[in-house]
């Protein structure tokens, strides 16, 4: 697998954050005291196992086990026990579909052809998580992850898609991009980290730029998701980053502002999808407050966007319309919303 990584262009430039809070956010953890905001089953199973006041604890892991399966207290029990069924069976859901995606991989690279897929949305949407459950299994020659930090200097001199389109894929490949062009429209604005101009001109080329790479003869897909979380929903795994020391690394300086400026994103995802959702390249918006449903359903749109052979005839390939949105219909939606509310609901 070749990962090429950054920041996801979140620069470190913004309005009223700072490093230092992000320290401070470190400083306050105590990993022996995870909040019951860490509710995934492994991190509900961490909160019980810590709970429990061992006297010594055991250098050998058998003999911890042991020890701690004789204090735990039977509802404890119970809820380790549901936590790892919950584990093992959102597990087992994904492979017939992780199944599926080998044989799409080795379609594509039979037969020449290369596949895109945009990875966007709000921060904490659950995109990573999503995209190494995609990879887990595939061919890792066959395929790149690219997270494109900020611009260099040289960089900035030039048409901003260019850098984007240097990681296309090659014939047979698939590139999934962990933020891609699009930060353009959204981050990028919102922050302050392009003018108003370099906005306008993004949102009236972009199209343009879309459909001149997909007129190939059909030998490039395009793939675009916007994954969407609830503002109450985002405010919660902020709240896992800051307190547990494995995800601390991901709260950056954008997320801190993130809350605070969740209208103005709005607004850009609303902008988005009128002037750059179209028949040729439209936007799936892939509603992700469950994670597990949003990886499965962010499958079944792979699996779906182009034909391929052995396809299963067994396995349910039809979309769960709660979770995956096309984006004329959420414009549609978010307009009704102002209309009738004043303001956007999602």
């Amino acid at each position: 697998m070749k990962i090429i990584a950054g920041k996801k262009g979140k620069s470190e430039k913004v309005k009223s954050a700072s490093k230092v809070q992000i320290k401070d956010l470190a400083m306050k953890t105590d990993s022996k005291k995870l909040p019951k905001i860490l509710d995934g089953p492994k991190a509900r199973i961490r909160e019980v196992v810590l709970n429990v006041k061992l006297k010594k604890n055991p250098d050998d892991s058998y003999e911890q086990i042991q020890k701690i399966s004789k204090l735990l207290k039977r509802k404890d029990k119970k809820e380790i026990i549901k936590a790892a069924l919950e584990k093992h069976y959102n597990s087992e859901a994904l492979k017939p579909y992780q199944a599926e995606l080998i044989k799409m991989q080795k379609h594509l690279e039979n037969t020449g052809k290369k596949m895109v897929i945009l990875f966007d949305g709000r921060d904490a949407s659950g995109k990573g998580g999503t995209i190494r459950r995609i990879i887990r299994y595939m061919n890792e020659k066959r395929y790149r992850v690219v997270a494109l930090g900020k611009p260099s200097e040289q960089q900035k001199t030039e048409l901003h898609m260019k850098r984007y389109i240097e990681q296309f894929p090659h014939s047979g490949e698939i590139v999934l991009f962990d933020r891609s062009w699009y930060n353009r429209s959204m981050v990028e604005p919102v922050m302050g980290f392009c003018t108003k101009a370099q906005y306008k001109r993004f949102m009236k080329k972009v199209v343009s730029y879309e459909q001149n790479f997909l007129e190939d003869g059909g030998k490039t897909i395009l793939v675009k998701l916007y994954f969407s979380v609830t503002k109450k929903e985002q405010k919660r795994r902020f709240k896992r980053r800051k307190n547990d020391p494995l995800r601390q690394w991901k709260l950056s300086e954008v997320d801190l502002q993130a809350q605070e400026l969740w209208d103005e994103f709005t607004e850009k995802k609303f902008s988005l999808l009128k002037k750059t959702h179209t028949r040729e390249s439209p936007w799936l918006i892939i509603r992700s407050d469950n994670k597990h449903l949003a990886r499965r359903e962010t499958m079944k749109v792979l699996l779906n966007s182009t034909p391929y052979q052995g396809r299963s005839r067994k396995l349910d390939f039809t979309s769960d319309s709660n979770i995956v949105i096309p984006g004329d219909r959420e414009f549609r939606e978010m307009k009704k919303q102002r209309r009738k509310y004043g303001r956007f609901l999602i």
